[in-house]
Formats: structure tokens, sequence, C-alpha cells
């Protein structure tokens, strides 16, 4: 299948209506995704990123349905990850000869997936390919999410193509954000932004800034999953420097995992405590050993504050929570505050262990934490409740 953007630029891609796990069991995608390919048609002709390997014998067959692949003149390939470059080599096998462009490190990644020494020509920020009256500029994207990334600018048609950035998991029946369930695409877009590019905030702002001081204007982004930008689609791109200036939101949210519930209890009573005092915050449980993890850090992602809570368990903490803080670790969240909870019924460690782990995730301590022995009786779940209310305007 494809779909004609305008009179030059035609989607190639694949709809992924089954995918739900990516990066092996790394992220969900309870919405599948898509794998976006474009091909560009002037006096000369380039092919814009390829789809996942599964799909790499079909994507060939109806990219030839679609066009002749000797007529190809340029490959590009934004990013040498599997799901944008898995059809290269079944691509290749048919018109060997034509040119990859890629940074330098894309060229180096693409030997390294496929072990073919490929026509690769290195390109880096400001340098240009001529498809006749129209240009591709090529802008550099280092650790956005790779060391290979790179975007492209289509002139006179000022399209971006931007790679993994301002993308979404999201197959839909649909290709444009004006045609798709808003909500729908906020939760996905905040879900991508919050699981793969947190890590690189800061590179995120900086390379918005290079691109707005190119002033170039932008009448659509095409990413390389979900769908793409057309009606304004400036406001992907506000709301990316938003959530990459340490965002948040008024939100508390409270993971835990629990034994005989006792941890549970304590939670919920926590977070009663938390909206008698601010009944405005939003306050969200989950139960870790139960909840998708990325639908977690997501919420993690928006809070203010966070609460983790694990009983004791030969001396340490539930591997699901030692799960989900060593993946909230390596996300680099900042100017979140936090603290611990949990039950426990001799020894007693597990909030102080989670209190040393939330520090080593760079959150700041809003207290000691709060235990309680065995399933806790009317007086613990009281000072669980005076907890909540201390935390409420700790977090303030």
């Amino acid at each position: 299948m494809s779909i004609q953007l305008n009179a030059s630029v035609t989607w190639v891609g694949k709809k992924d209506w089954e995918l739900r796990e990516f990066h092996g069991v790394e992220y969900s995608t309870h919405r599948g995704s898509s794998y976006n390919s474009y091909l560009v048609r002037d006096e000369k002709v380039a092919l814009i990123d390829t789809v996942w390997q599964p799909f790499a014998k079909e994507f060939v067959a109806n990219l030839k349905k679609e066009i002749d692949l000797n007529e190809i003149d340029y490959i590009i390939a934004n990013h040498s990850e599997i799901d944008h470059s898995g059809a290269l080599p079944e691509l290749m096998r048919e018109i060997p000869n034509t040119p990859i462009y890629c940074t330098r490190n894309g060229a180096r990644a693409l030997k390294g997936h496929y072990h073919q020494n490929w026509n690769f020509v290195e390109v880096k920020t400001g340098d240009r390919l001529s498809l006749g009256k129209k240009e591709l500029l090529f802008i550099e994207a280092r650790m956005l999410h790779w060391p290979d990334s790179m975007f492209c600018y289509l002139t006179e048609d000022n399209i971006l193509f931007s790679n993994d950035a301002f993308g979404q998991h999201y197959a839909t029946e649909f290709l444009f954000n004006d045609e798709v369930d808003q909500a729908e695409l906020y939760q996905e877009a905040v879900k991508y932004y919050a699981n793969i590019l947190t890590p690189f905030s800061s590179l995120v702002e900086k390379k918005i800034n290079e691109f707005i001081g190119l002033n170039l204007p932008l009448s659509m982004i095409c990413t390389s999953h979900g769908i793409l930008w057309r009606d304004n689609p400036v406001q992907i791109v506000e709301q990316y420097m938003k959530w990459a200036q340490d965002y948040q939101e008024d939100q508390i949210t409270l993971i835990y995992d629990t034994m005989w519930n006792g941890t549970r209890r304590m939670a919920e009573a926590i977070a009663s405590g938390i909206k008698m005092v601010s009944p405005e915050t939003a306050v969200k449980l989950f139960n870790v050993g139960r909840s998708d993890k990325n639908d977690v850090i997501t919420e993690v992602f928006k809070s203010k504050a966070i609460l983790v809570g694990s009983p004791t368990i030969n001396r340490g903490i539930l591997t699901s929570i030692a799960a989900i803080l060593e993946e909230i670790r390596g996300l680099e969240f900042r100017n979140k505050k936090a603290a611990a909870f949990g039950c426990y019924g001799w020894s007693g460690e597990s909030v102080k262990m989670i209190g040393r782990l939330l520090t080593e995730c760079g959150m700041e301590l809003m207290d000691d934490g709060i235990r309680a022995l065995w399933n806790p009786d009317e007086d613990s779940i009281a000072q669980c409740v005076e907890f909540g209310k201390q935390i409420a305007a700790a977090a303030r």
C-alpha cells in the first residue's frame, strides 16, 4: 500500500497492527506501530528509510508496484536501527550499486548490522543532495536516540523527515494528526518521549533550537513511526520543548508491589491523605507487578513526585520494584521528589533500600519513609494517611 502525501512525496511504509512489544520486551505497543518509508520524486528519486526486517520481502514487492527499483537514484538512511533499515538487504540485492546517504556513524552501524560494503555516502549537518528543483538538507541528530541518527529536510515542500523524533508507536487507519483521536495521539506521543527520549532531553532542546535557527519553513513533519504532523506541525515541536525541560504536571504517582496486600493498603491510605490536603492534585496508583511498566514510567515522567513501596523480602525488595527503579534510573528524570513506604515482618530493610535507590535515580527525598509491621492495623493506616498529608505539603 502507498499513500500520496503531495505531488512529490509518497508514503511506502508498513502498518504493523499486531505489534505488542518493541525492542524485545522493552517497550509495550498496545496500539501497534508503523514503519514509515518515503519516496521523494523530482528529476531524481530518493527513498527515505525502509521497514523492519520481517516485512522486507513485502516492502520490496510493494515498492516494485510503485516504481521501477532502477529508477531509485538515492537511498537515505536516517537511522540504522533494524526497524528502519531492516529491508535494506532485500532491497540492495535488487539495486546493489545505489548510493546510501547516512552519517559516518550510520555507515559504521549498517556495516555492523549487515556486514555489507554497500556504496555509502557519508553526510554531515549542512550537506545537501540535489534532486532537481528540490534538495534534501541533512541535519545530524546524534543520540536522538542513537549516535547515527539524522533528520533530512525537503526544500520547496518544507517537509522535515524527522526520524524517531516526534513519532509514536501507533497504528491507525489514518496517516495524519488531524484525522486521529487527539487523546490517543497525545497518550502515545508522551509515552514515546518518556520511555525513549527522556535521557537525551538536553540534546532534544539543543537540536530543536538548532533547527529553529536554520529559519526553515515547516509544512509537515514525516516521522519514522506513527502518524505524520500536517495540521500545525509546530505543535509537537513546542510540546517536545516542554517535555525536554524537566517536565512535570500536578500529579503524584504511587508505585508499589505487595505480597499479602499490606503494602497495597498503605498505598491507598497514603493516597487518601494526599487528596485531603491537595484535592486538585492527580493521584495515581500502580501495582507494578500487574501493570505495564512503560505506562507506569509515562506517569512517573508526568509526576512532580513519586512514592515507591515494597514489603521487605530476604532483607531486600520485590524484584518488580527493583526492576522498575533500574529503568527509572536509566531514564534520568529530573526535578522530581520522592519517598518510600512498605510493610515488613521482622527485618524491615525495604524502605531504606528504596530511599537509597530513589536517590540514585536523581530524585529528592521528601521524607525518610514510612514502615508498617505485618498487615497494617487501624493505627498504622491512620499514620499512612498523615504521611500522605505531609507528602502533599512537601510536594507543593
